[in-house]
């Protein structure tokens, strides 16, 4: 298939005006040559897609097979029109599975029935990865660990995991239902949830939030009813107090998550995406939720000791929100970043759709920028305000993410690069077509194509379906024509690692 850039308005006749050539069977490409890849933006850009009480897909549970799939493909053309690279979709909203599982049942959000599969039968998740992968779009698959019930989720019904594996669950006074963390079964349980997902799908990443022990308002402000549990870890000679049992529990498990995916397939990226504040008072003049004493989670412990490849913090507070500060927090998590994994906050982007929400998400993508300039990223939440408001979408696409952008790299998983593509190209009549395939296509997720009109290299990122693109050999603008003067491919890996690259110059006799 050939890829076509519109833009680019081919004159014959100004060609040879121009530049004095006789003919164009005079012009060929030289022999490539070695030379130092020319840059491109690296930049994780990123929106989350809810199942969970079908905030964002599908729009309402009972929809048709191809209804759900008409809504999951405008979803994802729309992240690839807008220059997005990644998805992070969530596949188990409530101990069930948005996705073939023998572990849990079928989502009550795809049919509004649990266990019942859809009809005709596909799997969402497979159709997701697959979709997004044909799009350039890594696709990062979202877990709440221990949320066993949801209030939007229907009756508690014989099928759901409430009832199937009572010995793990706990109520909690809003109606929802939440594994108990503490316990050796519930943790096996959720691991063997993460590791099917990561031995039997072509993902990208295991994403978790924010929901480790649940909000103190889910129970009405009283304490985690998890007593019996923790009078057992005494009785077997325990000496931690309870928050500090719970937290270790905790980070205990999200360890084991990190290490366990690690030894199956090291590609596949860990990220957690935490309550925003660690702890109120860090920095100085931080105030708000303890998620340390609340949701137990010690997230500063799990980043300064690299149990994760990226860490998207959610920070969903203005820039000039002073006891909750955008670039403040970030400034502190970013200091304690000390093993240099991927600091990616999750932003908030629904302000109202006016001209200062505009702002203040554009505002909050160049601070990331200036501050993380290592590896630059963001994730929104989510990726229904960029479907509803229609000039905030435009102004993204028209602002910092006009040009594309790789993922950075995850370099402590895998540095070496993947070999160069072979690269062939063919002069016909007033363009250049350029082909390229690889000795290793399959390791390849995406390619680069760059060239060269003067002195101004530009390139294209393609998805892993393209082998082929067409440019013109003179590109016209409103003061001039540019001639076409080097072209080169290269290649990039899942892990973000990109190949050498040879430049080919366009000879003109």
């Amino acid at each position: 298939m050939v890829f076509k850039i519109k833009s680019l308005i081919i004159l014959l006749f100004l060609m040879l005006a121009l530049y004095g050539c006789k003919s164009p069977k005079h012009i060929r490409a030289a022999a490539p040559i070695e030379d130092e890849v020319p840059q491109v933006m690296r930049e994780f850009r990123a929106a989350w897609v809810a199942t969970v009480a079908n905030i964002n897909w599908p729009s309402q549970p009972g929809l048709s097979t191809l209804e759900q799939q008409d809504e999951a493909l405008k979803l994802l053309d729309f992240l690839k029109d807008h220059n997005y690279n990644a998805v992070i979709f969530q596949a188990r909203p409530q101990a069930d599975a948005l996705y073939n599982s023998h572990l849990e049942p079928w989502s009550f959000f795809l049919s509004g029935e649990v266990g019942k599969a859809p009809s005709p039968w596909y799997d969402p998740l497979s159709f997701w990865i697959e979709a997004a992968h044909d799009r350039g779009l890594e696709l990062h698959v979202w877990l709440n660990p221990y949320r066993s019930h949801h209030t939007t989720g229907g009756e508690v019904v014989p099928k759901s995991l409430v009832k199937t594996r009572p010995e793990l669950m706990v109520s909690l006074k809003n109606g929802l239902w939440w594994m108990d963390p503490s316990k050796q079964a519930t943790q096996d349980h959720s691991s063997a949830v993460v590791m099917d997902i990561v031995k039997r799908y072509d993902i990208d990443g295991i994403h978790f939030d924010d929901y480790f022990y649940p909000y103190a308002a889910y129970n009405e402000g009283l304490d985690f009813p998890d007593a019996e549990s923790y009078q057992s870890y005494l009785k077997t000679g325990g000496t931690l107090d309870t928050s500090d049992w719970r937290r270790a529990a905790v980070d205990g498990f999200v360890k084991r998550i990190y290490q366990e995916i690690k030894a199956v397939k090291p590609e596949v990226k860990f990220g957690i995406s935490p309550f925003g504040i660690w702890r109120p008072g860090y920095p100085e003049s931080i105030l708000g939720m303890d998620q340390y004493n609340e949701l137990y989670a010690d997230a500063k412990l799990w980043l300064n000791e690299g149990w994760i490849d990226y860490f998207s913090p959610q920070l969903y507070w203005k820039i000039n929100q002073i006891n909750q500060s955008f670039p403040v927090l970030l400034g502190w998590w970013e200091r304690e970043n000390n093993k240099n994994r991927h600091l990616w906050p999750g932003i908030r982007i629904d302000y109202g759709g006016d001209d200062a929400n505009v702002d203040e998400t554009i505002n909050q993508i160049m601070t990331t920028r200036g501050m993380d300039s290592g590896s630059m990223g963001t994730v929104h939440w989510s990726i229904a305000p960029l479907m509803k408001y229609a000039n905030l979408a435009k102004a993204l696409v028209e602002g910092p993410y006009k040009t594309q952008a790789l993922v950075p790299a995850s370099t402590w998983l895998d540095d070496n690069l993947p070999k160069m593509p072979l690269v062939n190209t063919k002069i016909e009549d007033d363009s250049v077509i350029i082909s390229w395939s690889h000795p290793e296509s399959e390791a390849i997720f995406k390619w680069v194509v760059f060239y060269k009109y003067d002195d101004v290299w530009e390139y294209i990122i393609l998805d892993r379906t393209k082998s082929t693109m067409e440019l013109a050999l003179f590109q016209e603008d409103e003061k001039a024509g540019h001639s076409l003067t080097d072209i080169g491919v290269t290649a990039v890996d899942r892990i973000g690692n990109q190949s050498g690259f040879k430049n080919i110059k366009i000879i003109k006799k």
